[in-house]
């Protein structure tokens, strides 16, 4: 590409190259459009290929001059996908990138004020600078132990990036010095996001499903209304008639006992010039008439955008009305705000979509098939996927999503204009926001986390008025902080359980999980079937602690009743530690990690999996596709099942609903009663074999 040439160890770049060439850029976006290497300010907007990502910029004149070369050509390196990178080093993304630049910024400003004029080049650090600098990180950050990581990490490209730049090039590795690096506990792969607990969820769900199946039609008739009115605002004056038309405004304001619209304690004569399309000046010749009705309607805090609300709330309209004035509760502005957080929840909650997910769906993205008689019955999302792509532009994935999601996303659709194609873009309600921008953008994360924790306090506010006690609280002691990444967590914690209470019976989690292994959390590569069988396995973990420590192995029955009780106690010697046994959630998926005994608690029977005897494996190798049959499990023959004393009360009562269904009148047909009668005998053989009684005693 012209002059996007490689440039070599010894040679400064060319003051004309293009610091992002090689970069994906955004759609219509020219590399020769893009930041050059001679520029004092870096925009790497044209890089950002996220929607919902920031704008971010390396301003250079931030830096100490002497050292301002030496920055260019270390980010340059860094952002430039055409040179060459030291071998085993990964480019950074560009918000790392940012990072790094602010930290280097710190080091050299840090540098700047302890050296001479007359030391210029970073090569001439010394380990005692070092030494002197991670001093300053620990005192200037006592207790944030990942600030300095993330200061001393970026000293490291000093050193790890060092072929590119010349004579300022660090002589050492940091990594190497005494003290420089801190012990820190190791996480591992485990996921540390906290779940939102049941008491949190479930009136945070309730809420954002109400506000999307019945506040949302008011808030998009006000909407709509206010897109109406902005665009004829500026359009044609229509004099014609002003007194019989403000007359009939004024009659339906006294008809409906309705106030006049106010501001700051004053009629709001603009907003009524701007309903009946006239010059403010009209209305202020009809004052007397307008102060007459005043007294006896009243005045309003603010203008309303839609004169009547149809959402009921506890058998009355969930609000007054909806205000034009953006700093009042009931505002368009602050409700349309808090409809997209509620479609936000319902999106993120119910589909297991990561938040960059959620952001990049856009307008038509639903896609449904419809049965013979024309009715949906299955929704799919397409959007993009990023995490653990090799693609910075993601690609393209699919969510199978059930009916509640659905709704949400055409919410937000009549939400945003039909110019705005990304569903999750920031609303235009507020002041200062034009109809058009001319970025078609996602709000951040940040902004998300912000509207996410102002919507529940708006329930809270709504629920207090009304004296409701389903509000969206964390609990005595306990601030409410939701973020956008606790709701994959969350589902996948559901789904894994199974959970009673009204939210899981309310959404059929069972079916979701079904849902979930055929395409409902999109690729394979999305790892959230991983985060579900992470979740499942814990699950279990507890369970095996909860039999050893009753004692239930002892009492099983069945082929492997042995097997089951032997695995169980060495699970439980394993999870032994300094003679007490391990509860702690991390420690516990470690060992269900390494030593998982592989039982599977069931509502008939416990499947003590072992591959050789189990009669599913069987079917499954008999299957074209070599994948796991679901109904090849044949409980009353297979060697891999044991019983727990509640295994047995099922069969029990399995038997007991046979016998109501084979004495039920009128007599069953004869093949119905036969395959029913062999089917208990089954039973009865299966438990008396196993040393069992077919009816309780």
């Amino acid at each position: 590409m012209n002059n996007l040439m490689s440039v070599s160890v010894h040679d400064a770049p060319l003051p004309n190259a293009c610091v992002l060439a090689g970069r994906p850029l955004r759609p219509g976006t020219r590399l020769e459009d893009t930041a050059r290497f001679s520029d004092d300010v870096w925009h790497l907007a044209p890089a950002i290929v996220q929607v919902q990502e920031k704008t971010v910029k390396l301003n250079f004149p931030t830096i100490p001059g002497r050292f301002r070369p030496a920055a260019k050509r270390l980010f340059y390196a860094l952002l430039c996908l055409e040179l060459e990178s030291p071998s085993g080093e990964d480019r950074l993304a560009i918000a790392s990138v940012r990072t790094a630049f602010v930290e280097m910024k710190r080091l050299l400003t840090w540098l700047d004020s302890r050296w001479p004029a007359d030391r210029v080049e970073l090569s001439s650090i010394s380990p005692v600078d070092l030494d002197r600098y991670n001093r300053h990180l620990l005192a200037l950050f006592p207790h944030r132990d990942g600030a300095r990581e993330a200061a001393r990490a970026a000293v490291r490209l000093l050193w790890r990036w060092r072929i590119h730049l010349g004579n300022d090039q660090l002589r050492f590795d940091p990594l190497h010095l005494d003290g420089w690096g801190e012990q820190r506990a190791q996480r591992g792969r485990e996921n540390g996001t906290d779940r939102l607990p049941e008491d949190v969820l479930g009136p945070l769900l309730v809420w954002a499903l109400r506000f999307v199946d019945d506040f949302a039609p008011d808030i998009l008739e006000a909407d709509h209304r206010w897109r109406e009115r902005r665009a004829t605002g500026t359009g044609r004056v229509d004099s014609h008639r002003t007194d019989e038309r403000l007359q009939q405004l004024l009659d339906d304001h006294v008809t409906a006992r309705r106030p006049l619209p106010g501001y700051q304690g004053k009629i709001n004569t603009g907003h009524l010039a701007a309903t009946l399309k006239c010059h403010r000046r009209e209305i202020d010749k009809r004052r007397e008439a307008i102060d007459a009705v005043a007294a006896v309607v009243g005045l309003a805090d603010a203008a309303f955008v839609d004169e009547g609300v149809q959402g009921i709330l506890d058998g009355r309209p969930w609000i007054k009305a909806v205000t034009t004035h953006h700093a009042l509760p009931t505002s368009l502005a602050a409700l349309a705000r808090h409809l997209q957080s509620a479609c936000y929840i319902v999106i993120a909650f119910l589909s297991g979509m990561r938040d960059s997910e959620v952001k990049h769906i856009k307008r038509g993205c639903v896609e449904a098939k419809h049965d013979e008689d024309g009715n949906a019955y299955r929704w799919r999302v397409h959007s993009r996927a990023f995490k653990g792509e090799d693609d910075a532009e993601g690609v393209e994935a699919t969510w199978t999503v059930c009916e509640p999601v659905v709704r949400a996303i055409q919410v937000l659709e009549q939400l945003q204009p039909t110019s705005q194609d990304y569903l999750m873009g920031a609303l235009r309600h507020g002041p200062g926001r034009p109809e058009k921008t001319g970025v078609d953008r996602a709000v951040g994360v940040g902004a998300t986390n912000l509207n996410l924790n102002l919507f529940a306090a708006f329930v809270n506010e709504l629920c207090a008025e009304r004296g409701r006690t389903d509000t969206i609280a964390a609990g005595q002691g306990h601030a409410l902080r939701l973020k956008t990444r606790v709701f994959r967590r969350t589902l996948a914690w559901f789904i894994a359980r199974h959970p009673g209470g009204v939210v899981a019976g309310a959404l059929q989690y069972r079916h979701h999980s079904i849902q979930m292994f055929e395409g409902y959390a999109g690729t394979s590569d999305s790892g959230f079937r991983a985060e579900v069988e992470s979740e499942q396995a814990i699950a279990r973990g507890e369970i095996y602690m909860e039999m050893i420590d009753s004692h239930q192995h002892a009492g099983l029955a069945g082929p492997s009743a042995e097997e089951a009780a032997r695995r169980l106690t060495d699970f439980g010697e394993r999870a032994q530690f300094q003679g007490q046994v391990a509860l702690d959630r991390h420690r516990l998926k470690r060992i269900m990690k390494r030593h998982d005994p592989a039982i599977y608690l069931g509502e008939y029977i416990t499947c003590i999996n072992d591959p050789a005897k189990a009669l599913c494996e069987k079917a499954r190798r008999g299957n074209s596709e070599g994948l796991p049959s679901h109904g090849g499990c044949l409980p009353l023959a297979c060697r891999n099942v044991t019983l727990t004393p509640e295994n047995i009360v099922a069969w029990q009562r399995e038997i007991a609903r046979l016998d109501k269904r084979i004495a039920a009148r009128p007599t069953l047909p004869p093949r119905l009663r036969q395959l029913l009668e062999s089917r208990r005998a089954e039973i009865v053989e299966f438990l008396t074999v196993n040393g069992q009684e077919a009816v309780p005693a």
